[in-house]
């Protein structure tokens, strides 16, 4: 019986855990600045917020494992002469924090070992920068750095430029111009390219050593922010925008080749807040969370395109969201990500993306490895040319309470390519095994069966089960395991059942007509040379079987022998032609679709309007009508006194 076909993945299931209150990080004043920023940066031990302090900007850090209610009075990271407006800690060095400032200034800071925001002295003590760097002249929206090069920084202002910093010699070595203000940047894995999205709408990749555009096209179309992440060790690279009818759009663009979006933009939502995007390189996964809605869609990656998994839905909007590095996630739960997120400016809400399955012991499948503490290359060997991914830890060993363990870059899986490219041919041609039937070929998802496809398809059932009997009687007087396989060509009945399924049964009665003829005019495959005596006294009574369908040797002697029966390869090309137009028919539904609930909407909008309107005019008349009785009743009322007085008289 034809089924449901589900696409097989290890993350379909995986599903969000919110946290309770009582155990989250709570009493704490986020900054309400309006700058386009995620307000918070995690990793495995700390977590930075943007803090709303009087007297110049300030941030706070909170130890993860210090959650509840915060103390009335914590010490803060204290420096800026203005807001903050971002933070990014060291992807090598834990303890190690920058951020920016609407001052135009860039600072440094260390976390104090066994550092704690609950201390008995009555006034805490703030913390002092421990490095400085100037040379931008206008805020500085952005900083990020380098995830293989060690202390190799780049900031972002509203100069309209973008600015690589040695942070050991704290100066700038390089300067990338832009035309506009910088939106949002992200580096490649081996912290050799970085992409960009600006105001002026531009998606730009930049060979930064070179401090020119690689490539540069137009990114999505409307006035709001565009965020931009590179997608780990792929060639690919995730945007997330707003279409000019202030749609949000999700992008796939191929670094080789940026010239459009692949497949075009897909459509998500008409929520006007800007989508934060996040990309996990060990699950394959992208997640998305909407600046001032509670849900979190994720994505994964494969065949050059995002298949959508779920979505965790949460009444409570954030305005900040942070993602943790895979080695900071809890392994004996089956978490692959967690997210720390703002609630309402006043608290931060843990949420783990866990897989449901048991976890008594280390799921290899769902973590590999990931990169640890130890840099790539070192900050001057970066500015001199030099590239190289940071090694990789196996969290088998993080699972068992060690050390973590370097993976050697020679056992490490290689990144999946997105194209598979086909085997290479068979240059000869390999000995049938045993008489078992190759393996159906799996059936891709489709729309739901018919009641007549059901029905053809048990018929089908039942005659390959009659044929089974048939030969198990004839089994004494027949041949069959002394002739050889033939060549494999798609019978009858196979390219019935496939092209039943694929065109629907009113086509299916044409095509058995047309298949059948040649099929029986075939001239049949010849044996090996080391079976044909045996073939030769073989009965002509006996059958041939090719891929679970029989014919009569008889009909065989009797068609001509020139006849050709079809080919595989043109099968197949039909198929896939016809499946091409399906996927092309879908496509320019989902199009309409989208275009006829736009329409539906305005239509809907209008009626609401109308229906307003109308019930004021209905009130209006109304009291009209009220005020019209009033006057019938009044004259009424002076025409009985004048018939009264009349009366009198």
């Amino acid at each position: 019986m034809a089924g449901r076909f589900v696409r097989a993945s290890k993350y379909r299931h995986v599903f969000g855990q919110p946290t309770k209150k009582e155990q989250c990080y709570d009493n704490l004043h986020i900054s309400k600045n309006a700058w386009d920023t995620n307000l918070i940066k995690a990793n495995p031990h700390y977590i930075s917020v943007n803090w709303e302090a009087s007297g110049g900007g300030a941030f706070a850090v909170i130890p993860v494992n210090e959650r509840g209610r915060l103390p009335e009075r914590i010490p803060l990271f204290r420096g800026h002469t203005a807001a903050v407006l971002d933070t990014d800690w060291n992807p090598f060095d834990d303890s190690l924090i920058v951020s920016s400032s609407d001052d135009g200034k860039v600072f440094l800071w260390r976390v104090p070992e066994e550092f704690s925001l609950h201390t008995d002295a009555e006034e805490p003590t703030d913390i002092a920068p421990v490095g400085r760097l100037s040379g931008h002249t206008r805020k500085v929206g952005h900083v990020l750095f380098n995830p293989a090069a060690e202390n190799v920084l780049a900031s972002a202002s509203g100069d309209y430029t973008l600015k690589i910093w040695d942070i050991e010699q704290s100066q700038p070595r390089l300067t990338l111009k832009h035309t506009d203000i910088v939106q949002s940047l992200s580096w490649s894995a081996d912290g050799a390219l970085l992409v960009t999205t600006c105001r002026d709408k531009k998606l730009r990749i930049w060979d930064v050593r070179q401090e020119k555009p690689a490539q540069e096209v137009p990114g999505h179309g409307g006035a709001k922010n565009s965020r931009t992440v590179w997608m780990g060790e792929l060639d690919r690279i995730a945007t997330t925008g707003f279409s000019r009818m202030s749609d949000r759009q999700l992008g796939l663009w191929d670094v080789k080749n940026l010239k459009e979006p692949i497949g075009g933009f897909q459509i998500l939502d008409s929520i006007s807040g800007v989508c934060m995007p996040f990309w996990d390189d060990g699950t394959q996964c992208l997640y998305l969370a909407g600046k001032g809605d509670g849900n979190i869609r994720y994505f994964e990656y494969e065949n050059d395109k995002f298949e959508y998994l779920s979505e965790y839905k949460s009444s409570d909007p954030q305005r900040g969201i942070a993602f943790v590095p895979k080695r900071g996630v809890n392994v004996h739960e089956n978490e692959v990500m967690r997210a720390y997120k703002t609630v309402n400016d006043s608290y931060i809400e843990p949420i783990s993306f866990v897989v449901p399955r048991r976890a008594e012991m280390f799921q290899s499948d769902i973590y590999p490895p990931t990169v640890g503490l130890k840099p790539g290359v070192s900050s001057g060997e970066w500015f001199e040319g030099q590239t190289s991914a940071p090694p990789k830890i196996s969290l088998e060993s993080v699972y068992e309470g060690k050390d973590p363990v370097e993976v050697p870059a020679a056992s490490r899986k290689p990144a999946s390519s997105p194209v598979t490219s086909p085997p290479p041919p068979k240059t000869e041609p390999e000995a049938p095994k045993s008489a078992e039937p190759s393996p159906a070929p799996v059936a891709s998802r489709g729309p739901p069966p018919s009641v007549k496809d059901q029905k053809s398809s048990i018929s089908a059932v039942a005659s390959k089960f009659a044929d089974s009997a048939e030969a198990d009687e004839e089994s004494d007087s027949s041949s069959f395991e002394e002739i050889s396989k033939p060549t494999e060509r798609p019978t009858v009945d196979v390219v019935a059942r496939m092209e039943e399924k694929t065109r629907g049964p009113e086509i299916l009665q044409e095509a058995k007509v047309e298949n059948v003829r040649p099929a029986l005019a075939a001239e049949p495959a010849k044996p090996d040379d080391s079976k044909a005596a045996a073939a030769a006294t073989a009965p002509k009574s006996s059958q041939l079987w090719s891929g679970g369908s029989k014919v009569a040797a008889s009909a065989e002697s009797a068609a001509p022998a020139g006849a050709a029966g079809p080919t595989p390869a043109g099968a197949a090309e039909g198929i896939k032609s016809y499946l091409q137009d399906i996927k092309d028919a879908q496509s320019r539904t989902i199009s309409l679709l989208e275009q006829q609930r736009r329409v539906i909407g305005q239509q809907m909008d209008q009626i609401m309007y109308l229906t307003a309107e109308l019930d004021t005019l209905k009130t209006r008349i109304g009291e009209r009508e009220t005020v019209t009785d009033k006057d019938e009743r009044i004259r009424r009322l002076e025409l009985e006194l004048e018939e009264a007085k009349s009366q009198v008289q």
